[in-house]
């Protein structure tokens, strides 16, 4: 269901007028779709509108900028499609569709032409985007990945066949790692699936097999109840008899989500395919920012069997400026929750930066006679030399992203070069 059920939506639902009105403006931005399982399982009404889950799935004031709302909501009221349209590409170029260099740095070649529907930014692991699977059951409102769901070509990665990817994979015998994803590839039927699956299975360098899904949060049935539920299953069997790791990364956000009797049935059913669940999702502000939040979510995924896995940044995309956290305060929070774990769930990282050189973890604050510094740490790069190399970057309340921050006078010359192209003290 999307913006043009939203009127339906609000005869079972206790949306306000001015809620509906919300979701019609910003929807025409900003992606919108929710599901019935979302709608009835995970959102709890009475709490609207301060309600998580609501926030994650709706879109609110305040996820556009003053001047972008008063410019749409301009354009909306004179009636005139061209008028609308050219306000909305206005402001959706504003937010930073593809952060990270993805488009100009993460796209590898074939005969020196982009590949479509691939990424390749770590030597190991490649990125693969279906176009079947571009989709999701629910769209966050949050998500990096929004420029994939608002029908504009230009924003998207995608292609229909695996054909490309498997000619990359034997010209790359580097890469032992595919990643799936989306959208959401498990949105696709079994059938569906098993054609961009199976081709792996023929290329014997390919050791891991992973697909990124939120399936199991906002529609658990996808491995339960569906139709085809149980040819998914013998499907990841396939997978895992073959010899490859099927890593299941599934992103939780909130620990209401694994609350449900579907969603631990769901999570049973893959595992015992020989499938490992690692579990991953962003620190969101109004929505996760806090410890006890994350200390309960990491805890229900140990205990259904599933590996907590990382803690990401708040990528500065999208509706960045009314999500994004401190750095400061990711660190408080990521420290505060992981004190509370037992020893099998300190298998996570965080809180983890996926910026253009790498992924960046924050590993705390160190006081010296010099100031305040962000201990920091690569965790993955571009250029593998860099992985696991420390570094330090100057304190700052505020900054929420790698590019707010300015490096240390003692970091390695190699390192000020990949993440602010220059000298230590001349970012």
């Amino acid at each position: 269901m999307g913006a043009r059920q939203i009127d339906a939506i609000a005869t079972r639902f206790p949306l306000t007028p001015e809620q509906v009105e919300t979701v019609r403006l910003l929807s025409q931005v900003l992606p919108f779709r929710v599901n019935e399982y979302t709608l009835s399982e995970l959102i709890d009404w009475d709490s609207v509108p301060d309600d998580p889950m609501f926030r994650m799935v709706f879109p609110q004031r305040g996820m556009l900028s003053p001047q972008d709302e008063h410019l749409l909501t301009a354009a909306t009221v004179t009636g005139d499609r061209q008028a609308v349209t050219a306000a909305v590409k206005e402001i959706r170029g504003r937010l930073n569709p593809h952060p990270s260099g993805q488009q100009e740095l993460n796209v590898p070649r074939i005969d020196g032409s982009p590949a479509p529907g691939l990424q390749h930014k770590y030597r190991e692991t490649v990125l693969y985007f279906p176009s079947q699977g571009q989709s999701c059951h629910s769209y966050c409102t949050y998500c990096f990945r929004w420029a994939q769901f608002v029908g504009d070509a230009d924003l998207r990665f995608a292609t229909p066949r695996p054909d490309v990817l498997v000619r990359y994979l034997r010209e790359h015998p580097e890469v032992h790692d595919v990643l799936i994803t989306g959208g959401d590839p498990m949105i696709m039927g079994t059938d569906r699936l098993l054609e961009h699956l199976q081709p792996l299975l023929e290329v014997p360098t390919v050791r891991t097999v992973r697909i990124g899904t939120k399936s199991i949060a906002y529609w658990p049935q996808r491995f339960v109840t569906d139709t085809d539920a149980d040819d998914l299953l013998r499907l990841f069997e396939q997978v895992t008899k073959a010899g490859r790791l099927l890593a299941v990364m599934a992103h939780f956000t909130h620990p209401r989500e694994l609350n449900t009797t579907l969603a631990v049935q769901a999570l049973a059913r893959i595992r015992a395919t020989g499938a490992v669940v690692y579990c991953q999702a962003p620190l969101i502000g109004r929505i996760n920012d806090d410890a006890r939040t994350w200390s309960s979510l990491w805890r229900a995924e140990i205990a259904a069997g599933a590996v907590p896995y990382y803690m990401f940044v708040e990528r500065n995309t999208g509706p960045y400026e009314y999500f994004k956290v401190p750095l400061a305060k990711a660190a408080d929070v990521f420290r505060a929750a992981y004190q509370t774990l037992p020893g099998l769930a300190r298998t996570v990282r965080g809180p983890v930066m996926s910026a253009t050189p790498g992924k960046v973890v924050v590993d705390g604050v160190e006081e010296t006679a010099h100031g305040r510094f962000f201990q920091l740490r690569m965790l993955q790069a571009r250029n593998p030399a860099l992985v696991g190399r420390p570094f330090r970057a100057r304190f700052s309340a505020t900054a929420a992203w790698l590019d707010d921050l300015e490096p240390a006078a003692d970091t390695p010359a190699d390192i000020a070069a990949a993440v602010w192209g220059g000298s230590p003290g001349k970012p």
